[in-house]
């Protein structure tokens, strides 16, 4: 016979938990910065709006700066610290060569602290880029909780063990999203992400011969695609040619993205395996499905993710600093 629960014994701990909730989502606020630098949004707008004119693929890659920032120790700026291959996350294996952007955001902190200094940490001025980045590709908006700090110290380790790569199992990919609070609809919203920028051939030419030692292509992956890719990325290049994620709509932020799961034109494994993988569950295949047919229902969940993203453990009230420089501690 099964034992009644005993609410008394985890009570406690789920008063703890919405007590860390709430104090959280107070601390942060979307007028945060209201009476100490009330005009930062445009100023952050007015840089990432001059750092995409020059470059399109830069909103692509402001944006994945704070997913990466915020998967490892939370969203504190820790990834854009400088340092060696055994402190900073720039030299984790999901960075290196690969995490780009960081001179944009040494442009936003120097106007931003010039508008008001010593108020606005860097761990913030990725958030808000990140949503601007989506906006002015074409996506949706929303009001961006502010007052993150930002941390004092890197966490390669960290970055190593809990970024997913394009080589992840979906289940370990659901996993990596698990640790920080986030859930399949997450992941699944969140890969949305990858309807703009670019990919090296080094994240996806495993696909294009021997694919898992079969001796063939990955069969998941479009076969007129499959040669173009080959020609693109031959066996004895270096890897670092570029093909668009989102084909046929490269720089657009929409639900192009999903069709091209549908068609087996995603890209990255980790992408097309939302879709046709063995390891594909109902509800990651169901998701994509609704979100090829619905651009509307994509970015409402994309903005709650986002959301969610980015409320992953901050440092608020007197934890950590607000950096003068973001690439070092003060």
């Amino acid at each position: 016979m099964r034992k009644p629960c005993n609410f008394t014994l985890y009570y406690p701990l789920f008063v703890t938990f919405m007590i860390m909730f709430v104090v959280v989502n107070s601390q942060l606020k979307t007028d945060f910065y209201a009476k100490t630098c009330p005009n930062v949004l445009k100023v952050v707008r007015k840089e990432v709006q001059n750092a995409i004119k020059s470059e399109m693929r830069m909103a692509a890659s402001l944006l994945r700066l704070h997913f990466h920032d915020c998967f490892v120790n939370g969203c504190d700026g820790s990834l854009l610290l400088d340092g060696n291959s055994t402190t900073s996350e720039k030299f984790a294996a999901g960075n290196i060569n690969s995490a780009r952007g960081f001179e944009v955001i040494d442009n936003i902190k120097k106007a931003v602290e010039d508008a008001c200094s010593g108020v606005v940490s860097c761990a913030d001025i990725l958030a808000i880029a990140a949503r601007d980045s989506v906006l002015l590709s074409g996506g949706p908006t929303w009001k961006v909780r502010l007052g993150r700090r930002d941390g004092l110290v890197g966490n390669i380790s960290g970055a190593n063990s809990g970024l997913p790569a394009p080589f992840h199992s979906l289940n370990t990919i659901i996993s990596m999203f698990q640790d920080v609070g986030l859930n399949v609809t997450d992941v699944v919203s969140l890969s949305g992400a990858h309807t703009i920028g670019l990919a090296k051939c080094a994240t996806f030419d495993n696909r294009l011969t021997n694919f898992n030692g079969s001796g063939e292509p990955d069969t998941t992956l479009d076969t007129a695609l499959v040669t173009e890719l080959q020609n693109l990325c031959p066996s004895t290049s270096d890897g670092n040619n570029t093909a668009p994620l989102d084909r046929n709509s490269t720089d657009l932020f929409d639900n192009h993205y999903f069709k091209n799961l549908i068609n087996q034109r995603g890209l990255l494994e980790s992408d097309q395996i939302l879709f046709s993988s063995n390891d594909a569950i109902a509800t990651t295949k169901t998701l994509v499905e609704i979100y090829s047919n619905s651009s509307s229902i994509f970015f409402s969940d994309f903005v709650n993710s986002m959301i969610k993203m980015g409320n992953i453990s901050p440092l608020t009230g007197s934890n950590g600093e607000i950096r003068k420089n973001c690439r070092v501690i003060n």
